[in-house]
């Protein structure tokens, strides 16, 4: 018999259009490779990729083929919970054991331009009381199929 896991959830409510990307002008436009990458607020109704450590505050969830106001225009998913790939510690991303319950920040990200293999990566925040206490905390809820937490492996976190 099948073994019960949380999935994804996804809730049209929790997905919102935002201006994508570090800036205006071509340079930084977003293209669909950037879809599924941990997303964090960083100017006026605008979202840019996450670094390792920050906060998450969504993914992307789509990406418009045209610009508006020299902007990427895309959708970002919000709240509920996120399938992602373990990383490690915050202190050493690649090292490190994540277990149920901790407290998670953005992992080792792919660079722009580069489409993701798998779910996004998370790392556990050095500080939990910290990370606990933040309004975009997220925290493991499932440690996946492989049920050990490992560097690489797939789990579930969901927003706190």
């Amino acid at each position: 018999m099948p073994k019960f896991q949380f999935t994804e959830l996804v809730d049209i409510a929790e997905v919102q259009t935002a201006r994508l990307g570090a800036g205006t002008g071509a340079a930084n436009f977003l293209d669909d490779k950037e879809v599924g990458k941990f997303v964090k607020l960083v100017g006026d109704s605008r979202y840019d990729l996450c670094a390792v450590g920050n906060e998450i505050e969504g993914r992307i969830a789509g990406i418009e083929v045209a610009s508006q106001d020299n902007y990427t225009i895309g959708s970002v998913q919000k709240g509920k919970r996120f399938e992602c790939t373990f990383d490690g510690l915050q202190s050493t991303p690649g090292t490190g054991v994540i277990a149920l319950g901790d407290y998670v920040l953005c992992g080792t990200v792919v660079a722009k331009g580069t489409a993701l293999t798998g779910p996004a990566r998370v790392v556990k925040a050095t500080t939990q009381a910290d990370a606990k206490n933040t309004p975009h905390a997220w925290r493991v809820v499932s440690l996946g199929a492989a049920g050990t937490g490992t560097v690489g492996t797939v789990g579930l976190i969901e927003k706190a």
